[in-house]
């Protein structure tokens, strides 16, 4: 893929400065992106929140976040979905393009990007296919729900992963890619654990424990390459 910055990565600090290319050869306009991104984040939670305190109160602890968006106040959480799949396409568009101003994309690295883009188109799709709450029977839009969510899941953990793992292959990742390998390693297991508890008394905590990692990879990743 060709380079759409090809100067960004060979300019001397000072002109970087000059040309709209910081110290890790990042587009100005692009790092703002990134800090568009944890904006969002922070939006994800307070959102998040405000359903969750909303009729007809479902428990964190035993019931899925995506039952927060069924009941009369469902569109906050049909809304929250909308964000979360917003703020990961304009993340993977800022690392894409970051990855490009500082020697371009790896066949691997596009495949991660790939990978955790089936998270952020899942995360809208969901917006319009509301789940089965328990104790309801299993619809159309219900099973399209889950379907989707379970593949965006793995999306999100294992998307992460991929792209932790090649963080190394780029200058401006490469103190990066511990951190971020950590977490991303945390997401993969916590995305079983929650699959396994999916309809036991805990299935709310590990699914927003597990939702919460992906988000947290996303804000390190974002904030280290913003600032």
């Amino acid at each position: 893929m060709r380079n759409s910055h090809p100067t960004c990565a060979r300019l001397t600090v000072k002109r970087r400065r000059n040309s709209g290319c910081d110290r890790l050869g990042v587009q100005t306009n692009v790092r703002r992106l990134f800090w568009v991104v944890i904006a969002a984040i922070v939006l994800y939670v307070v959102l998040d929140a405000i359903a969750q305190s909303l009729p007809p109160h479902y428990s964190p602890i035993k019931d899925v976040e995506s039952d927060l968006a069924v009941g009369p106040y469902g569109y906050v959480m049909a809304i929250n979905f909308l964000n979360r799949g917003a703020l990961s396409l304009v993340f993977l568009y800022a690392l894409a393009e970051t990855a490009r101003s500082n020697g371009g994309l790896s066949r691997h690295f596009r495949i991660g990007i790939y990978t955790f883009g089936v998270w952020a188109v899942g995360a809208i799709i969901l917006a319009f296919f509301s789940t089965d709450v328990p104790a309801t029977p299993i619809s159309w839009h219900g099973a399209i729900h889950l379907v989707v969510a379970i593949l965006a899941f793995f999306g999100g953990a294992f998307g992460a992963l991929m792209i932790s793992l090649r963080l190394g292959e780029n200058e401006a990742f490469q103190k990066l890619r511990g951190s971020a390998l950590l977490i991303a390693i945390v997401s993969v297991i916590l995305l079983f654990v929650a699959l396994a508890t999916l309809t036991g008394p805990v299935g709310g905590l590990t699914e927003r424990l597990f939702l919460g990692s992906v988000l947290l990879w996303e804000v390190i990743v974002a904030f280290y390459l913003g600032r």
